[in-house]
């Protein structure tokens, strides 16, 4: 069953890159000592919704938290803290429209409680509150302060549990639907999805495609961990946007998690081919 829908989904509307897809394959030595083989595909839903977006994917394989330290030293961290307050007001304030005109969709607002996580991210480092959670998760963070784009990482396993022991595994693209929501914190809150950008996975127990992540806040069921072994980066960045801002992004982010796993893959910009 898992595999008849993988493949129904990869006849969906396809990316701009090579050969239409995000395709990338890894293989590596995991610290328990198995080898593995990963084959993910991205994609997107045939949604005119989708078509002012764009994604940057970066994928980690062998996640070794012995180093987790390298990953973001300390004076790197206080530098982008200490650029982030000497933002101009005006710049920051292009970007923030950019990136809300990119999400709003539908009965989605980009304002209050749901506006992108890049803008809850600017206003804790002005408060001097800015989150600390693991070496990974702290990098992403880091990274979507410096370029104020909305950013997500996840759990790759928990992702696509549900397309264990399948050589090819999917994420989508898409936007929620009427009545989806998911929790996004260890104390149960949820969020309503409806026509907010996700992207979708097959989490153990899922024989669908269903939303793990979005430019605002990320599923509990999917966070990664301390003993993670693979994660995924999504980068949400306006299809107005130059490219070279989400370049730069994913530059950084292969930089500094590459510090500490065995291999980054890098896919973008990923664009929907839409009608």
């Amino acid at each position: 069953m898992y595999q008849q829908r993988a493949k129904k989904s990869m006849k969906q509307a396809r990316g701009t890159m090579p050969a239409g897809l995000c395709r990338s394959a890894f293989s590596g030595q995991h610290p328990a000592g198995r080898m593995r083989h990963m084959d993910v595909h991205f994609e997107f839903a045939p949604d005119p919704g989708l078509g002012k977006l764009c994604l940057g994917l970066t994928i980690l394989e062998g996640l070794e938290w012995g180093r987790g330290t390298e990953v973001v030293p300390e004076l790197l961290r206080e530098e982008i803290l200490a650029a982030a307050a000497a933002w101009p007001p005006d710049i920051l304030e292009k970007k923030k429209r950019a990136v809300r005109d990119m999400l709003r969709n539908g009965r989605y607002k980009p304002a209050g409680r749901a506006k992108p996580s890049s803008e809850y991210l600017l206003s804790a480092a002005l408060e001097g509150d800015f989150p600390r959670v693991n070496p990974f998760v702290d990098a992403v963070n880091l990274a979507s302060l410096k370029h104020q784009l909305p950013m997500s990482i996840f759990d790759l396993d928990k992702a696509l549990g549900g397309l264990a022991g399948l050589e090819t595994r999917a994420l989508l693209c898409r936007l929620g639907r009427p009545g989806e929501s998911y929790v996004f914190n260890a104390g149960g809150q949820t969020i309503d999805l409806e026509d907010l950008v996700c992207v979708c996975g097959y989490p153990e127990g899922s024989e669908e495609a269903r939303p793990i992540v979005n430019p605002v806040r990320d599923s509990m069921a999917t966070k990664l961990f301390e003993g993670g072994r693979s994660a995924a980066i999504i980068i949400y960045a306006p299809a107005s946007v130059e490219s070279d801002g989400l370049d730069d992004a994913m530059k950084d982010l292969a930089l500094w998690c590459g510090r500490a796993c065995e291999q980054v893959s890098l896919a973008g910009p990923l664009v929907p081919s839409l009608p």
